[in-house]
């Protein structure tokens, strides 16, 4: 006969129902010890007197269940999540399982069989975590061998703390968050992710790469807002950019990034708020978690390894991740303004450099020599010494504001690229230039007006943080 193992309550009620029959005990009194009714009581006497202790085993012990995995495919998730997947959260993982291999898992099956083998989700909470490391260390009490427990070890994890809650604005538009976060985002360098969120829908309303943190970044961002949105109320971004690019002892206002951006946004309405702590604009902070979570993966499956090629798959990237963690947008609780055409959005989101006019009656920049043109193709000159302002706008046109006057800006070449007196040249007339009316941010007077406030007020705010 072969040996019958019970669990505790199968056990229990074994030893209720051969005493209940060997001592033609009263039924209804067992009933009432094991909780059932007296026919049961009266099922499991014929059970047991027919198959005595093997009748209290479960049916379904040793089945395997009709939904379970099986082993070859957990084994598949596990191999998958190692080789290819190992940087994802759970419920990323479940997603990119479905959407490219094909096998569709719940998230908690997939996080019951990870933890099993203590794969932790760079995402995951705190009380897991303790929970894992606990039994981890309890493991690597009880083991002798070096191999396991260098493997142990591997697997204990720090705890990270997450950024405090608050609640959202009322409207969409009435606050975007804006940053740039330097990664490993794709390729073997880091770059720089330029992105702002509405705070009231989670809206990524703008993302653009570039290599470093750059106003040309910020500017890519705020052009897509503007171009799809529209004017926002308020912006609130990071105040470190002053110190990082406002370079020491320079006196070129094109290296103050935040003078530069925060001009741009007073010539369009939108106010501008900043600050150094990371708990001042938590949706941003918040963002760059998930995206270094999901988009360097995104990026890698699809073989992306150059600037260009991440910028152009990041708008379908952001459609998706939208539909996914945005809020809805109810049009009726929208604060921005009518969209910007895109004349306006390329001349506002200008750089503006102070700049001499040398005795060449040219002006130097970026280590080029350039003369100004007016609008019927004629070259002005003006006196050694004249203050202008040159104007590099957002598609990389060049002019330059001189006094009242709005010139375009043209290379000097180095060589004449044909000769009057050995080329047959034919005259040409002047080729006339089109240049914008006065615009408002062109106004060298006003420029360093908001310079010279702006200026003031940072040392203001600087000095009120060291007290």
């Amino acid at each position: 006969m072969r040996k019958v193992e019970l669990r505790m309550n199968e056990e229990r009620k074994y030893k209720v129902i051969k005493k209940l029959v060997e001592t033609n005990g009263n039924k209804k009194r067992a009933a009432i010890e094991l909780d059932v009714t007296v026919r049961q009581i009266n099922r499991m006497i014929a059970g047991y007197k027919a198959w005595g202790k093997e009748f209290f085993v479960h049916g379904n012990r040793g089945r395997q269940p009709q939904h379970a995995l099986s082993p070859e495919l957990k084994q598949k998730i596990i191999d998958l999540y190692t080789s290819k997947y190992w940087d994802c959260n759970y419920r990323f993982f479940t997603e990119l399982l479905a959407k490219h291999e094909n096998i569709n898992v719940s998230e908690s099956v997939v996080r019951k069989l990870l933890i099993d083998e203590y794969l932790i989700s760079p995402k995951c909470q705190r009380k897991t975590k303790r929970r894992i490391k606990r039994e981890l260390e309890q493991k690597k009490e009880s083991t002798t061998s070096k191999r396991e427990i260098e493997s142990i070890q591997a697997n204990i994890v720090a705890i990270q703390d997450a950024h405090p809650s608050q609640p959202r604005s009322t409207y969409f538009g009435e606050e975007l968050q804006m940053d740039a976060c330097e990664h490993l985002w794709f390729g073997n360098s880091k770059t720089s992710l330029h992105a702002s969120i509405d705070d009231s829908t989670n809206q990524v309303v703008g993302a653009y790469f570039d290599h470093a943190e750059t106003l040309f970044g910020y500017y890519k961002v705020t052009e897509q807002f503007l171009t799809k949105y529209g004017i926002p109320y308020m912006i609130k971004t990071d105040r470190r950019t002053v110190f990082e690019y406002k370079k020491k002892n320079s006196p070129s206002d094109e290296d103050d990034t935040f003078t530069q951006y925060s001009y741009a946004c007073s010539q369009l309405g939108i106010a501008i708020e900043t600050s150094s702590t990371p708990e001042f604009k938590p949706r941003i902070e918040r963002l760059f978690q998930t995206l270094q979570a999901r988009l360097p993966i995104e990026l890698r499956l699809a073989g992306i390894t150059t600037i260009e090629e991440a910028n152009a798959f990041l708008p379908k990237f952001l459609e998706e991740f939208n539909k996914q963690f945005a809020l809805c947008i109810n049009d009726t609780k929208s604060v921005f303004d009518n969209q910007v055409d895109s004349k306006t959005i390329n001349l506002t989101l200008s750089i503006l450099s102070q700049r001499t006019v040398d005795s060449g009656h040219s002006i130097k920049y970026h280590n080029k020599l350039y003369r100004t043109i007016d609008n019927n193709g004629n070259n002005i000159f003006y006196a050694k010494g004249t203050k202008c302002m040159v104007i590099k706008t957002l598609n990389g046109d060049l002019y330059a504001s001189i006094d009242k006057d709005i010139y375009v800006l043209e290379e000097i070449p180095i060589r004449n690229e044909k000769s009057p007196n050995f080329d047959n040249l034919v005259e040409i007339k002047p080729i006339k230039r089109k240049i914008p009316n006065m615009y408002h941010p062109w106004r060298r007077k006003s420029f360093e007006t908001f310079v010279a406030k702006q200026s003031h007020r940072i040392e203001q705010e600087m000095q009120k943080e060291a007290s």
